[in-house]
């Protein structure tokens, strides 16, 4: 059979994935086909056994003390005292990490713009034009006195992985992007992912934002424009991605739940993430003074809001399934005086599941009890309002497949795993094939100063997001 003569471009990035997975090639051998060498790389890439294994932990190369250093830096810009972090959206020291996180997407050689919302892009191009972008990203915002890693380690270790790619010589097939996505945390005008939400298309949050304002009364379009974005309401709905822009998206995450830790394992694969729905419930009763008033001529709004609290853990756990979990994490009372009886109670009700069906039932059962509760204790349930009912998200299986090929050929231990927190990959999702990698995290702790990842848990994270990136790009 004639020899070929090969392209060079596509014979170094050949030649360079064939490194990368420590697989023998000669040059000499090849004698078949563009189209066969591709195939036949694309099948030993997809893992497909071959003929010895190596380890490609020496091909990748993270540089964990630059990469901390950057974490640490960042960590710096906020409004509340070391360890702590607290970067609310548009604030100043948000718009100071958000010129950080360009400098850095720049310096990593990524062409880096933004979007009318502040979604910031670092982009690789591909070796082929208009090939659908393969993704990766998180958020750099924090709720007030919460630490460095949640988000951060998403967006940073992005970065650096693909630094890590570049390092080793690697040419995508597909674009390669970072995001930082703006506020995922929903602390300023109570929208969690909301760089998020507005690509994935919802007309609900744009609706929103246009009557939003803060705790300060200040609109969001007026925070927007204090922070260097002016824009008017017509230009929320513009940002919606394009069907099929994005051919993946994963993200890179610490776990925020102990399991990791707790089981000695380096990676959690995830397969779902759960979505909340969050509920406000308001009782209105008679009220009175404490003492004058008997126990048998009461009508107690804050026993009624007690009362609910206790059948939200009981219709959870009738549910059957360990994944179902509410929580009332907000019970107020009116007056709020020790000595007298609350005349009214409010209550903030979050009910998760991956599961979608089996949450809307849950969600049900406590409207239900409510209505009873109401009933029997003679107090009227003047609200029950479902704030938000967002559907639970399933990782695609190619890129679950293209994670735990990576974790194995790093020998890394993983498990498959569910997120119980939401992730702006669960808005992605509706746009893109998605997947999502946890590493451990000490104690589970998230959202308070002692949230803390490994360098060495990170420098894991951030090699299996690099090999996935790498196997996406080139599908």
């Amino acid at each position: 059979m004639p020899k070929i003569k090969m392209e060079p471009k596509f014979l170094t990035s050949l030649l360079t994935l064939l490194l990368l997975l420590g697989l023998s090639f000669s040059i000499s051998d090849a004698t078949f086909t563009n189209e066969d060498a591709t195939r036949k790389t694309m099948e030993e890439f997809s893992g497909y056994p071959t003929d010895s294994h190596h380890s490609i932990l020496s091909s990748f190369s993270v540089q964990s003390e630059e990469l901390q250093g950057q974490i640490e830096e960042l960590s710096t810009l906020s409004d509340s005292p070391s360890p702590s972090v607290t970067r609310i959206l548009y604030s100043e020291k948000d718009v100071l990490a958000r010129r950080f996180i360009k400098g850095i997407m720049k310096k990593a050689g990524l062409s880096v713009r933004e979007d009318a919302v502040g979604n910031i892009y670092g982009r690789w191009d591909g070796s082929e034009q208009g090939l659908p972008v393969v993704a990766t990203g998180s958020h750099i915002d924090a709720i007030p006195f919460s630490g460095k890693y949640d988000g951060v380690v998403g967006v940073l270790g992005a970065i650096e992985a693909i630094n890590v790619l570049r390092r080793s010589g690697f040419q995508p097939k597909r674009p390669l992007e970072v995001i930082m996505f703006t506020s995922e945390e929903p602390t300023r005008f109570g929208i969690s992912c909301l760089g998020s939400r507005l690509l994935a298309g919802s007309e609900t949050l744009v609706n929103t934002l246009k009557k939003a304002a803060d705790a300060q009364n200040v609109s969001f379009f007026d925070a927007a424009t204090s922070a260097g974005y002016n824009l008017g309401p017509d230009d929320l709905s513009n940002l919606v991605l394009e069907e099929g822009s994005y051919s993946a998206f994963v993200e890179l995450h610490i776990e925020q739940g102990p399991l990791l830790e707790e089981e000695g394992l380096s990676i959690g694969i995830v397969t779902a993430i759960a979505a909340p729905a969050s509920i406000k419930v308001e009782f209105e009763g008679n009220g009175g003074h404490a003492g004058a008033v008997l126990m048998p001529k009461r009508n107690d709004a804050g026993l009624a809001a007690a009362e609910l609290a206790l059948a939200v853990e009981r219709h959870v756990l009738e549910s059957g399934s360990i994944d179902t979990v509410g929580t009332v994490g907000i019970l107020e009372l009116h007056p709020g005086a020790i000595n007298s009886i609350p005349s009214k109670s409010h209550i903030e009700i979050d009910i998760r599941d991956i599961d979608e069906k089996r949450r809307n039932g849950v969600i049900e059962k406590v409207h239900q009890s409510a209505i009873n509760i109401a009933k029997n204790r003679g107090v009227t349930l003047s609200e029950f309002n479902i704030i938000n009912q967002d559907p639970p998200a399933s990782s695609d299986k190619a890129v679950i497949d293209a994670m735990e090929f990576a974790t194995k050929q790093l020998n890394l231990s993983h498990k498959f795993m569910i997120s119980r927190a939401y992730h702006d990959s669960l808005f992605m999702a509706r746009k893109s094939p998605m997947g999502m990698i946890f590493i451990p995290c000490y104690k589970g702790y998230s959202h308070k100063p002692e949230e803390y990842a490994s360098t060495e848990d990170i420098s894991n994270g951030v090699k299996v997001l690099a090999l996935t990136l790498a196997k996406l790009s080139l599908e």
